[in-house]
């Protein structure tokens, strides 16, 4: 045997160069070793170890986000298929100050003891500068609790014209039931786009500019010419080119504005790009008011954070600085201030009662309506909830599910009862807090009146006989104010932090001087 093998090699060596196929020969057979060794080996590890990427997610603990982990599948062939797992959502989970900065620890200081001065005031707020403030803006949005996917009940064929749908009682608790996706009535029903055939009808030219803001959009109302356009103040030159300043107004509002010489051609005033809303959805002007106010993320659809101002406020902080206080470093997706005087619901409707605010028999159905669902006077047993009370004139908000949930069912009451959206705020937001653990901010009404500057409905300047004293435009004084949210300027700010110092009334005159003024002229009798 063993002379027939050693007959066979020479036999091989001596026909090989004859044909020149020997080194052909040599690689085929060693590719067939190759691969049997191969094989093999590959079967035996499959029975002892699991797939490679298995065993790096076991061993790591947690995924890297900026890597992908692959995973054998097997499909119903028998065979395997290589699929590549997405990286899991990012999402913003806050921040803190480093240690040092001089708003980690600014607190407030005593109120004055001044009792000439009754109203309520601002007071100090500690600011970063903008340019920190715009560093520190979040490159993904907030988690949202309870719901991750929420759309818009659309009823073009509904008999119903209503622009909110008007949900039934059943629709209404459904849309109280929280969960990861939900569909809820939220305005603009009548039409697949809103502000297209669906009351409150925006031209296609600034549907198309609204749908292009991606960032800040800080937005306004005025309906029925009711108010002056105030101009912002102490705004970056970043925040001018990068922030939405919309403000919008029916017809009437744009004819007076065009009269006034304050709108060309452009549609501009300032910084606030004017649109126009055509086919008003309400006849009562604080009801179209509250479209915008609380549906800014349908009209702005891809726009991240708003900042609702009230027609009669004059914006004196930049917009980055206000998000940056009030949202990113609280770690919030919704903010807005307490009423400086009432916290509770029941006196707030009585307050609107006595000031005729809109038709008592509405406001007393409407709070049954709720003592029935289980609201009750605001007490301690509510905290850390400090009021139920807001003040509405300013919202800042980041549109995220949850948040954008918050606003439609705030609309849809509105919408069902009465305009006054103070008294509708608690039971939303109780509600919701019921199911999910969001929370939101209910800053100090003094804060706000540190970045917003109160003034005069456009009928009162108007009425006056003469002109206002000096800063009457600029603020005014209500009812007095909680004891606690009117303290003086703290001293103990560096440079590394804005601290914006509240406007100094100008004193009017008193005591006798203000006797001589009214005092009546009696004629020469002798």
């Amino acid at each position: 045997m063993f002379k027939e093998k050693e007959g066979l090699f020479p036999g091989i060596h001596k026909f090989a160069p004859r044909k020149k196929v020997g080194m052909l020969l040599l690689c085929a057979v060693s590719l067939a070793v190759f691969l049997w060794v191969v094989f093999v080996d590959k079967g035996e590890a499959q029975e002892s170890n699991p797939p490679i990427g298995n065993r790096l997610f076991r061993e790591a603990g947690q995924k890297d986000n900026s890597t992908t982990i692959e995973s054998v599948e097997r499909t119903n062939a028998g065979q395997s298929a290589w699929t590549v797992q997405p990286p899991p959502p990012v999402y913003f989970k806050g921040y803190t100050l480093p240690p040092g900065n001089p708003c980690e620890s600014f607190t407030l200081p005593p109120p004055p003891a001044d009792k000439k001065r009754t109203g309520p005031r601002p007071c100090p707020v500690c600011y970063l500068p903008v340019e920190q403030a715009i560093a520190l803006m979040p490159d993904a949005p907030s988690f949202s609790p309870g719901v991750s996917n929420l759309t818009y009940i659309h009823e073009e064929n509904s008999e119903k014209p209503e622009f909110g749908g008007y949900p039934s009682l059943v629709q209404r608790n459904d849309s109280y039931d929280v969960r990861e996706s939900m569909s809820v009535h939220c305005g603009f029903v009548k039409g697949i786009r809103p502000g297209h055939q669906t009351g409150f009808d925006i031209d296609d030219s600034d549907l198309h500019e609204m749908e292009s803001c991606r960032g800040v959009v800080v937005a306004s109302a005025i309906f029925g010419a009711f108010d002056l356009i105030r101009q912002p103040k102490n705004i970056s030159e970043y925040a001018k080119k990068n922030v939405c300043f919309h403000m919008f107004v029916d017809e009437q509002t744009e004819v007076f504005l065009r009269n006034s010489s304050e709108l060309d051609g452009s549609m501009r005033v300032g910084l606030w790009k004017i649109v126009t809303v055509h086919n008003l959805p309400y006849d009562d002007p604080r009801r179209n008011g509250k479209v915008p106010k609380l549906l800014l993320h349908r009209i702005f659809p891809n726009a991240r954070y708003s900042l609702w101002i009230d027609a009669k406020l004059e914006l004196v902080v930049d917009p980055y600085q206000i998000l940056e206080r009030f949202l990113w470093r609280k770690n919030v997706s919704f903010a807005i201030s307490k009423h400086y005087r009432r916290f509770d619901v029941f006196v707030e409707a009585e307050a609107n009662k006595a000031a005729a605010k809109f038709d008592n028999a509405s406001i007393d159905f409407q709070v049954e309506f709720y003592k029935k669902e289980g609201l009750t006077p605001y007490s301690a047993a509510k905290l850390p909830i400090t009021s139920d009370v807001p003040e509405g004139c300013v919202v800042v908000r980041e549109h995220i599910p949850v948040s954008n949930l918050f606003a439609c069912l705030w609309f849809n009451e509105v919408d069902r009862f009465t305009p006054r959206d103070q008294i509708s705020f608690a039971i939303v937001r109780d509600k919701i807090m019921s199911k999910t653990n969001w929370t939101l901010n209910m800053f100090l009404d003094c804060e706000r009146r540190n970045f917003v500057v109160q003034g005069y409905h456009r009928d009162i300047l108007e009425h006056w006989s003469s002109p206002p004293p000096p800063g009457a435009t600029e603020i005014i004084h209500p009812p007095p104010p909680v004891p606690d949210e009117t303290p003086q300027t703290s001293s103990n700010i560096t440079t590394s932090s804005s601290v914006t110092e509240p406007l100094k009334k100008v004193p009017s005159k008193r005591g006798r001087d203000r006797k001589k003024r009214h005092r009546k002229v009696i004629g020469n009798f002798a």
